[in-house]
């Protein structure tokens, strides 16, 4: 897929995805409220820097994950020839789109091992997080952030595969940061509007609906002819003979 179409898909992918976050990461937008005055907690104004700052760091963790992983698979995928590329670019994207399609959906809980997997670096983690409680200044928000994004989830973990995929530093950071992007409207929400998002990303038909979305675009790059992303796809795509005179 062209590089804008890819980002573009990550922010959908996090936007649809984000139905799992309010779950996950809702308490912790709570708890990090915990600390501030009550008339800042009542202002949407005023709670703002807050959450922003929060956001910014988790969402910040997750391009420096997508860069580290996109680093390592870059030279992993060069040794590779390119038709095998291709193949793997395909069936690492692919295969946990639709993996995490049918986890969202509530169809296939496959995705909850690889949580209970992050677990046990998370547990190693999570004590420096604690060190910014309680959150009395958006400066700790923002080092919170960047601890909490580390929170074992396979949502994360799926696009963090993208990023694996993409054998790119640059572009494993950038799809990573398109998915964040994608999860703020969910995680960003106050107040009314925030209890309101959380009864329907509670519906059944909502997280099938999103769930199933996913898995389509999952088998879409999996099996659709010439379908694939990242970096690499776009050297398995390269022929050197179409640059040589015929004999």
């Amino acid at each position: 897929m062209p590089t804008e179409i890819t980002l573009v898909s990550a922010f959908l992918v996090g936007l649809l995805g984000s139905t799992h976050c309010l779950g996950m990461c809702g308490g912790i937008v709570g708890a990090l409220t915990l600390g501030l005055h009550d008339d800042i907690r009542r202002s949407p104004v005023r709670l703002f820097p807050y959450l922003a700052a929060y956001n910014i760091g988790r969402i910040a963790s997750y391009a420096i994950a997508g860069a580290l992983l996109g680093a390592l698979s870059a030279k992993a995928l060069s040794l590779a020839p390119p038709a095998q590329v291709r193949w793997i670019v395909k069936l690492v994207t692919g295969g946990f789109m639709i993996a995490l399609g049918l986890y969202l959906a509530g169809w296939w809980p496959g995705l909850a091992a690889l949580e209970r997997l992050g677990g046990k670096l998370w547990v190693r983690i999570e004590p420096f997080g604690r060190r910014f409680l309680p959150v009395d200044h958006p400066l700790k928000a923002l080092a919170l952030g960047l601890v909490w994004g580390w929170l074992p989830c396979g949502l994360v973990y799926s696009a963090l595969a993208w990023s694996l995929a993409s054998g790119d530093a640059v572009q494993g950071a950038a799809l990573m940061l398109a998915f964040g992007l994608g999860t703020l409207p969910m995680l960003l929400a106050m107040g009314a509007t925030a209890r309101w998002l959380g009864h329907v990303a509670r519906l059944v038909w909502v997280r099938r609906g999103a769930g199933a979305l996913i898995l389509l675009f999952g088998l879409y790059t999996l099996f659709a002819p010439g379908a694939h992303s990242g970096h690499g796809g776009e050297h398995a795509g390269h022929d050197p003979s179409a640059h040589q005179p015929m004999q």
